[in-house]
């Protein structure tokens, strides 16, 4: 049995990776750790967890957030912290055999420490770590996440969007020249910690644009959409706070190479997602939603013409904090040391 240790389970994606973790089978202990509340019951914080090692018949250490250091003694080490703060803890887990797993920013780049400190504005401490990375989106790269021993989980908007982009571009399908993405999260991609613009008062009733022309997740979707696309690639991206919970609804817009029809292109799709576990591409006529996705590690994507025929359409519809964020690093896990893939997150969606 395996021995997980989560860093930052006091955060939204933290918890949402410890209950996941708690339904896997080959999952044996999980150590929770927190930076902010060490010492505190874990089941104060996300009462929902109460009593989950116990049902799941796991020595889940729930009844304390011990520190960090602890955690990294684990086979597979989950940091769920802001941005800065996985190198140190990924460092201490280098020594060892253990995978580790980033769901923050510090590891999607590879080795463009220029690009992370860009737009995160700060220098790497530990570069040597960063050569080594992996981009954790399994569809791009699976077989480089079976050797990994450090994983950059992508971002969740970056995953609804390349993912509805990804066999447009691959396929020649889309040119690469004027991409437009339109996407809309829920309030728990802010983080617990509470805000302004997270507030119920200032979130409910009204969908709101922000960080326009300049939100972080920028050069990550453009990083993986030239990646994609063999060639480089620029969007323009646009994110939105939605008055729900979970869910990110993220519509592509792109150029068509030349002319199909509504059919091929659905079909080029489903073909090309035929053989990938957690992508479903929706029958014709039907448009993706969050809400078919809702706490599972889906991504549905429902693909459309526009402009006579000129202009195509996808939408990519994920649930925020599984494949998003805690669901995708469990898939992330399963690839690297080798088990099932859908081990522990082969849940179907909630209907409401």
């Amino acid at each position: 049995m395996i021995t997980c240790g989560v860093i930052g389970a006091s955060g939204y994606a933290g918890a949402e990776l410890v209950r996941i973790l708690l339904s896997h089978p080959d999952v044996g202990e999980i150590i929770v750790a927190s930076t902010s509340r060490s010492g505190e019951a874990l089941e104060s914080a996300y009462p929902n967890l109460s009593s989950g090692g116990k049902r799941a018949g796991k020595r889940a250490v729930l009844s304390a957030l011990v520190a960090p250091e602890l955690a990294c003694a684990a086979d597979v080490v989950f940091s769920s912290g802001p941005a800065g703060f996985a190198e140190e803890w990924a460092a201490k887990t280098d020594t060892g055999n253990s995978v580790f797993i980033d769901l923050s920013a510090d590891f999607r780049f590879g080795p463009d420490e220029g690009l992370y400190a860009a737009w995160y504005g700060k220098a790497w401490a530990f570069p040597c770590l960063h050569a080594g990375s992996v981009y954790g989106l399994p569809e791009l790269n699976r077989e480089r996440i079976t050797r990994a021993r450090v994983i950059g989980n992508p971002g969740c908007y970056p995953t609804a969007s390349t993912l509805a982009l990804f066999p447009a571009l691959r396929l020649g399908i889309a040119r690469r020249e004027g991409i437009v993405i339109d996407a809309k999260s829920g309030v728990t991609g802010a983080g617990r910690e509470p805000s302004r613009s997270s507030h119920y008062a200032e979130a409910a009733d009204s969908l709101t644009p922000y960080k326009v022309g300049e939100h972080r997740h920028i050069p990550e979707i453009d990083m993986v959409l030239s990646q994609m696309a063999g060639v480089g690639v620029e969007s323009v991206f646009t994110p939105h706070l939605a008055p729900m919970g979970r869910g990110i609804v993220s519509t592509t817009y792109f150029r068509l190479a030349s002319p199909v029809s509504a059919e091929e292109l659905r079909s080029a799709y489903a073909a090309f997602y035929a053989q990938e576990p957690f992508v479903r591409v929706l029958p014709a006529g039907m448009a993706a939603t969050n809400r078919n996705v809702r706490l599972s590690n889906y991504c549905d994507i429902s693909v459309h013409l526009a402009h006579g025929g000129k202009m195509g359409i996808a939408v990519g519809c994920i649930d925020n904090m599984v494949k998003g964020a805690a669901g995708q690093a469990v898939q992330n896990m399963n690839i690297a040391l080798g088990l099932e893939e859908g081990a522990g997150i082969s849940m179907l969606p909630a209907a409401f």
